[in-house]
């Protein structure tokens, strides 16, 4: 009889605690733009930074990553509990292990909506209608749907997937994930997504930039 693979084993709180967080150094200067991060210890590779966390892989350890939140950033309390209330759904990750700093967090492979735009990979209509599903999936758990943008939300096997749901205790009112798909609909579908076209990150930061001053002024009227 043939024996399936071995599993491999599961990255443990005090593998993170001996080989990742000694030597990481990270901070974040402003809680509107990502983390930065100053120097990863080898072998573990930065996947990608968000406003108040970054998130990091093994080698060893290929199913799983650590999200480290960067000092004096609040809300690793509040994900945790996200994640509790989620369940496993395919949609999102999972949370293995919660630290002090840090999460070991189920991993999610897939190219963000925002890289899509820069690499020119087109985003299907399936894309946003699963995301929409997952959405409402996480109404049907009392949280909310709150801060989910280009960066938060991933093509993967063209299927749409949520990564970061830290901000979905938020109950106040957030029009991210509807002016997305306004965007999506009306420009995107009609005009670009046949074209292909990389989109320059400077493009995409300075649209994400004059999309935030719009909202600060809507709240403000």
């Amino acid at each position: 009889m043939q024996q399936s693979p071995a599993q491999p084993e599961p990255l443990t709180p005090a593998q993170v605690h001996d080989s990742l967080l000694p030597q990481l150094v990270l901070e974040s200067r402003n809680p509107f733009n990502p983390v930065i991060v100053h120097h990863t210890p080898a072998p573990w590779v930065l996947l990608g930074a968000g406003n108040y966390a970054a998130v990091f892989c093994h080698p060893n350890f290929p199913h799983q990553v650590v999200k480290v939140y960067a000092p004096g950033r609040p809300g690793i309390e509040e994900e945790v509990e996200v994640y509790r209330r989620l369940g496993q759904h395919p949609a999102f990750s999972e949370c293995f292990h919660a630290g002090e700093t840090f999460l070991v967090l189920k991993r999610l492979h897939g190219t963000t909506l925002y890289d899509c735009l820069h690499q020119g990979i087109a985003i299907s209509d399936q894309v946003i209608q699963d995301i929409d599903m997952a959405l409402a999936f996480v109404r049907q758990r009392g949280l909310f749907p709150h801060d989910v943008h280009g960066r938060n939300v991933m093509v993967s096997g063209q299927r749409g997937i949520v990564v970061d749901v830290s901000d979905f205790l938020n109950s106040a009112p957030c029009r991210a994930w509807d002016d997305l798909k306004r965007g999506y609909y009306w420009l995107y579908r009609p005009l670009l997504r046949s074209l292909r076209i990389p989109i320059p990150y400077p493009l995409l930061d300075a649209v994400r930039q004059v999309y935030r001053w719009y909202r600060q002024a809507m709240r403000q009227l």
